[in-house]
């Protein structure tokens, strides 16, 4: 199928529900599968940042320099400078100071496509279209790392992607523990206000108490978030729940290194 790449000027771009919608996750989440065992004795925690926006970078990696974590920084190289529903995105030169801050930046797609409705051979063109915004921005690390744009995949995607990337990961809400795919990697948001926020330090304290990988994403920090996003006040329990837990906290290469080591 045909897809043009996202347009921040365009009313935000919501992938398919319904019926179909629930189908093909289904379809993207049994089939095609890539499994990950996992088996933790203390549990790993990720935080990673989609698109990402500026305040991602000056909010949320600098809170976790702080506490001498490091995050995962989801690209998309057609993003860039821009302003959207999240503020103002990264530019070329953040991503080099992530790189020199030890934080992973990672691969989200240059265009930010809906990979449900493309080709697997379209996908991988467009992530390598976002491999050489990478290089060409200055970064000496090829990324190992990728996130579906809004969590959507196909079977025929998971395994095609695989071939360059160690690990992909969705938005499907939960934590990684048991037989995980490493294909389509569960995830909890940082949004959703109260509700969300309850969610996510639940998550902690679950992960707390039966080992396993708990990835979260996020978005925008910002006094007055985007539906993706959430306040800073927000994000600091979370941090704090984190803390309190005693989980350690990696990247998302690094955290798949560690639970390969464990095999």
């Amino acid at each position: 199928m045909n897809q043009t790449a996202y347009n921040p000027d365009e009313v935000v771009y919501r992938p398919r529900g319904g019926l179909t919608g629930r189908v093909q996750k289904h379809l993207a989440r049994r089939f095609g599968v890539t499994p990950l065992k996992i088996k933790l004795d203390r549990p790993i925690v990720t935080f990673s940042f989609d698109d990402f926006p500026k305040s991602a970078l000056e909010l949320g990696a600098s809170r976790l320099n702080a506490r001498g974590w490091r995050g995962t920084f989801f690209v998309s190289g057609g993003l860039a400078s821009i302003n959207n529903h999240h503020g103002d995105l990264f530019d070329p030169e953040d991503l080099l100071q992530l790189q020199s801050d030890g934080h992973e930046v990672a691969c989200h797609g240059y265009s930010h496509l809906d990979a449900s409705r493309l080709t697997a051979e379209a996908v991988a063109s467009d992530a390598a279209r976002n491999r050489a915004f990478l290089k060409e921005a200055g970064l000496n690390r090829a990324p190992s790392s990728y996130a579906f744009a809004y969590g959507e995949a196909t079977p025929q995607a998971k395994k095609r992607l695989l071939e360059t990337y160690s690990s992909l990961r969705g938005v499907q809400p939960g934590i990684n523990r048991g037989v995980a795919d490493r294909g389509l990697l569960k995830a909890m948001p940082l949004d959703g206000g109260e509700a969300g926020l309850k969610r996510a330090v639940d998550a902690v304290r679950d992960v707390a108490r039966n080992p396993g990988w708990l990835i979260f994403y996020g978005h925008d920090i910002r006094r007055t978030p985007s539906e993706w996003g959430c306040t800073p006040e927000f994000y600091d329990v979370v941090l704090h729940a984190v803390e309190q837990s005693g989980a350690q906290v990696r990247t998302q290469s690094e955290a798949l290194k560690a639970i390969l080591a464990k095999q």
